[in-house]
């Protein structure tokens, strides 16, 4: 009795054995060591792609010709292909990954655009949420705040809105992030720091704002104007409306 005990324990411990060395080499065989292809995730804002896949496609094969089915996982550039990936005026940020099948993965997020400076004898440009100026895009067009004016154009060309006039950027939230201000308000135009105007997508006035302070408090004499002054005087009543002077909402 004791021998076939002893038996069915060796066989036990034999079978043990290879199944643990038939897992290991099934695990071995699945876990390649030479890159096998990409897989690319890019973020869409609100349902656009200003990024598309074919184009992160091309800009790997021009900046890493190298990078091929059989090239050794080491020797593949996480860092680099970041790096390179990150320059691209749309792309925010892009996180790289080397998965056990030898996949490539990329994260991708994209930009988000706030407000676009529209300029009458040049290229436009969009503003990020972050405040940073970034080209338009070719491909696609979002429907965002517009900004014109000479000093908009000078802000475009400083190249960060945050940094020289970081008001606007709470202006420009203001705006967009309320439902009725946000279909009211369609542009601005910024003609230096203290002269800001806003054009209504109902009613002809231009309303005089001044500068980017007392951003809640301006605009609860612009709904006193709306609430009651308008439905005194009509829509059309007055062609320039003024909110930039303290306690005070003049109309002409």
């Amino acid at each position: 009795m004791k021998k076939i005990r002893i038996k069915k324990t060796l066989v036990f411990l034999v079978l043990s054995l290879v199944l643990v060395g038939f897992i290991g080499f099934v695990e071995k065989q699945t876990t390649y060591k030479t890159f096998q292809g990409t897989e690319i995730n890019i973020k869409g804002v609100s349902g656009v792609y200003f990024v598309e896949e074919k184009e992160v496609t091309e800009m790997l094969k021009a900046a890493f010709p190298e990078l091929k089915a059989g090239l050794m996982l080491e020797e593949v550039q996480l860092k680099a292909i970041e790096d390179r990936l990150s320059g691209h005026p749309f792309i925010k940020s892009v996180e790289a990954s080397i998965g056990q099948k030898g996949i490539l993965y990329l994260t991708i997020q994209q930009h988000q655009p706030i407000a676009r400076i529209a300029r009458p004898y040049a290229a436009d440009a969009y503003i990020t949420i972050e405040g940073k100026v970034i080209p338009t895009s070719p491909s696609y067009t979002s429907r965002v705040l517009i900004l014109q004016g000479k000093h908009a154009e000078q802000l475009m060309e400083k190249g960060d809105v945050m940094e020289q006039m970081p008001e606007l950027m709470e202006l420009i939230n203001f705006i967009v992030e309320d439902e009725f201000w946000a279909a009211q308000i369609p542009e601005l135009e910024i003609n230096s720091k203290t002269d800001i105007r806003m054009m209504q997508q109902v009613g002809k006035q231009v309303i005089e704002f001044g500068d980017a302070k007392d951003i809640k408090e301006k605009f609860k004499k612009i709904e006193v104007f709306y609430k009651e002054i308008l439905p005194r005087k009509g829509w059309n009543a007055y062609s320039r409306v003024s909110v930039k002077f303290k306690d005070q909402i003049v109309c002409e």
